[in-house]
């Protein structure tokens, strides 16, 4: 409807990695172990830049992470062996070695009380930055610097089978 009305809306789909967040600090859980994002973990800024990025240009899809375009492609290509490789990978991936408190509050019926702000309890181990989203976002300039790169190997090349 939106492009048969030629409105000036464009629509995005975000794909993100298991991000940093206090969700997993509350959330309902019957694993045994502390619940935890599937690694690799990432802060949540990055998913702050990659939404910001997405509203100011025109894609379909922008995919944050490596193991994000691993997911994405293999689910759409392979499901059958990413869901038997996700059935054994996710499991223990969504878990920590610590067990999983009694008393954990659980925001399953209701919120829990107090500001948690945007972090979560995997400071040391969430990355700040994805390299492939980086990629993503200026593939203008690596196309570019791809196409110097082969235009002198082409020149050297021509050069050497010349002389």
């Amino acid at each position: 409807e939106l492009i048969h009305d030629r409105r000036n809306i464009h629509v995005t789909i975000v794909q993100l990695p298991g991000l940093n967040t206090p969700q997993f600090s509350w959330c309902e859980s019957r694993l045994p172990n502390k619940p935890q994002p599937v690694p690799p973990i990432f802060q949540p800024e990055v998913a702050g830049r990659a939404i910001y990025w997405a509203a100011h240009h025109r894609r379909r899809e922008v995919y944050v992470g490596r193991s994000t375009v691993m997911t994405v492609y293999g689910q759409k290509f392979l499901p059958w062996f990413l869901d038997r490789y996700l059935a054994s990978a996710a499991w223990g991936g969504q878990q920590t070695d610590q067990p999983a408190s009694p008393r954990r509050q659980s925001n399953l019926f209701e919120p829990v009380a107090g500001d948690h702000g945007a972090h979560g309890d995997f400071d040391p181990r969430a990355e700040s930055r994805s390299w492939q989203f980086q990629a993503t976002s200026n593939r203008r300039l690596l196309a570019s610097g791809a196409a110097a790169i082969g235009g002198l190997a082409l020149g050297l090349l021509s050069r050497r089978l010349i002389g």
